[in-house]
């Protein structure tokens, strides 16, 4: 696709958006399902079932995916797409490219067994690498509009409220 099939193909839902911004307001939804003999939940993905378990490094058998895997994976891909948009719609042609991500965490912290050591990622790397003859400064205003328009990445920097509750059946 190129940049104007990209804009062809996304003007009537922006001028949808403009004209009632409401329409541009939708929940997205995740479920899963507690696995009855196994320390696991069934992700349901539209595609097909994801089984999330214990990581190794808190006791898991390594069979199961790991959620914080998940949690890079949906960063890497939502990054991947935006990057991919962006340069199609700023007309940088990519003859390649690459999204990578990386989490440190320390374990210690979800196992209660350091009080003082966070629980979560300490820190996120995210990088790409493109084959492309574009210029630097294309390239800049690539990677600062992929940030900026990065669901995933918005979501992880930004942090916004999560309401949790627990409900009986």
């Amino acid at each position: 696709m190129d940049a104007a099939g990209l804009r062809a193909l996304q003007a009537p839902i922006k001028e949808r958006y403009k004209a009632d911004p409401k329409a541009g307001f939708i929940t997205l939804k995740a479920k899963g399902t507690l696995d009855d003999a196994n320390i696991a939940c069934k992700v349901e993905t539209g595609r097909a079932l994801a089984v999330a378990g214990l990581h190794p490094a808190t006791g898991g058998s390594g069979m199961e995916l790991c959620s914080g895997d998940m949690l890079l994976e949906a960063l890497v891909a939502c990054a991947g797409v935006t990057l991919k948009a962006v340069a199609t719609a700023i007309d940088i042609p990519l003859k390649s490219g690459t999204v990578s991500a990386e989490g440190d965490l320390d374990f210690r912290g979800t196992l209660g067994v350091a009080k003082e050591v966070p629980v979560g990622f300490a820190q996120i790397r995210l990088a790409f690498t493109v084959d492309t003859d574009a210029p630097q400064d294309k390239l800049d205003q690539l990677l600062k509009l992929t940030e900026r328009y990065c669901v995933v990445y918005q979501t992880i920097k930004s942090g916004p409220p999560v309401d949790v509750r627990l409900t009986r059946t």
